[in-house]
């Protein structure tokens, strides 16, 4: 996959969302010049919307749900987070965000970057507004908002049984700074409380390491298939045949026994914080 399809495709999204703001709209019978003021938006900015020249504000989902309603509200919630996760993912990785959503089973290891589904805020700012080439502002709060949404799976998802193996060293480079270390580790150690939720680190030193190819996900598909996934420079691989899944399922299992474990990573987080 190359980097001509790396890029977030948001315009037949952008119809999508302003078809159905209107047909809710329509519903409602209300008209754009009624609709407009009660939402607190002008009527060419909602119209703009419903032509899909214009990207959804966040605050339209809340505002709508007094005037068209609460099931209404709920129909628009669900088509602007598809929007969301669409407009902020870039298009190689949609894939592999449909298979996440449907898993019984995830695991990530990660030696590039904490995994998005335990970054919190600061965190991604920090990775956004260091990235090359340089964002506009609303791209960032774009991609900012559609990370955030993909982590409702660890609340949604109580089911599901997460499992991260994340290196010691993505802590000790304080990407963004102390403050934003903090969070990341305030973020894991709250996370790492959930019942469905495994986090260990994978300590600096450690002689004996089976993620020396690199980063690797697995998800396991309700009808109990394996899926493993991963990334380069603006690019991403889907690995379905059996065996490579195999060797993947069998490095990450490896992996597990050579991180910490569970109570061994909260004490080593707890340690890293109160260093800064």
């Amino acid at each position: 996959m190359g980097a001509d399809n790396s890029e977030p495709e948001v315009s037949d999204s952008l119809k999508t969302f302003g078809a159905v703001l209107k047909a809710l709209r329509d519903e409602g019978g209300l008209t754009q010049e009624q609709f407009a003021p009660r939402v607190r938006y002008s009527v060419t900015y909602v119209a703009k919307i419903e032509q899909g020249r214009r990207f959804p504000p966040k605050e339209l989902v809340p505002r709508s749900e007094g005037v068209l309603g609460a099931p209404a509200a709920r129909v628009l919630g669900a088509a602007y987070r598809t929007l969301m996760r669409k407009a902020g993912l870039a298009a190689w990785f949609q894939q592999w965000a449909g298979i996440e959503e449907e898993a019984v089973t995830l695991y990530a290891y990660e030696c590039r970057a904490i995994p998005g589904l335990l970054q919190p805020e600061p965190y991604i700012r920090a990775i956004y507004e260091r990235r090359l080439p340089p964002v506009t502002e609303d791209q960032l709060e774009r991609e900012v908002a559609a990370r955030l949404e993909r982590h409702r799976l660890l609340t949604e998802r109580p089911n599901t049984a997460f499992s991260f193996i994340i290196e010691q060293a993505l802590l000790e480079r304080h990407m963004g700074g102390p403050d934003v270390t903090r969070a990341v580790i305030d973020h894991l150690l709250e996370v790492g409380r959930r019942r469905n939720v495994e986090i260990q680190i994978m300590p600096l030193r450690q002689e004996d390491h089976s993620g020396v190819d690199g980063q690797m996900y697995l998800a396991e598909t309700p009808d109990h298939q394996w899926v493993g996934y991963t990334e380069g420079q603006r690019s991403s691989t889907l690995i379905t045949a059996p065996k490579d899944v195999s060797v993947l399922l069998q490095r990450y299992g490896k992996l597990r026994s050579q991180a910490l474990d569970c109570g061994a990573t909260v004490s080593l987080l707890k340690q890293m914080r109160g260093a800064l």
